[in-house]
Order: structure tokens, then sequence, then C-alpha cells
């Protein structure tokens, strides 16, 4: 083997290592973005876009706010009270005359009630 010959060989050796170095340290930011993978081949044909051999990246699909729930109240519950008080009931004082005093320090009148319109003080 001649001289010239094992030197050749020992530059196509180094340039081939160079190339395998030079295609991982191109990989690596690649790697870095979360591709993981890097690829060499011959396309022939007619390409067909980046979404052709693989899916978007996260940042192309497009963001949806979240949706809004709105609950109804619930409906108002209405207590029916009984009509007011007659004005007959809050215009008198009722006296008991066997007694001498007013209702209700007396709850029983022997001798039937008296109505007595109020008096202001």
């Amino acid at each position: 083997m001649r001289a010239e010959d094992s030197e050749s060989m020992r530059t196509r050796a180094i340039i081939a290592f160079l190339a395998a170095f030079a295609a991982l340290a191109v990989s690596a930011p690649a790697a870095a973005h979360g591709r993981g993978r890097v690829t060499f081949g011959l396309h022939i044909g007619v390409p067909l876009g980046y979404y052709g051999y693989y899916p978007p990246p996260y940042y192309y699909f497009p963001y949806y706010p979240p949706s809004v729930v709105v609950v109804p109240r619930e409906p108002t519950t209405y207590i029916e009270r009984d009509s007011a008080p007659s004005s007959d009931a809050q215009s008198y004082w009722y006296y008991c005359p066997d007694s001498s005093t007013y209702y209700p320090y007396v709850k029983q009148c022997p001798g039937g009630w008296q109505k007595v319109p109020p008096r202001p003080q």
C-alpha cells in the first residue's frame, strides 16, 4: 500500500467524522425545540407543504377562550300573607266595666267588652 493511499483514507475518515459531527451539531437545536429527531432523505415529487409531513406546532392551533357558563338564578319565592288586619281591631280599645281594666291586662270579661275609641296622650 502506498503512503498516498493511506493518507487519502485518513483524510476521508476525518472528513466523514467532521460531517457526522456537523450533523449532530445541527440537530441539537431541533431536539431542544421538542422535535427530537433529524431525518435525512431524498424527496422526489411535489412538496405538499409543512402540513404534508408533520402536524403543525402547538402555536399554529387557534386559541379558543374558555366558554362562559351562566347559571340562572332560582326564581324568587313569594309568600302571601293574610290580608291586613281590619282597621276595626286597630282603632278601638276594649274596656271591661266589671274589673275596670283594659284588654290585654284582663283576658276575660264576664259582663262583655265595651269598645272605647283610643285617646292620644
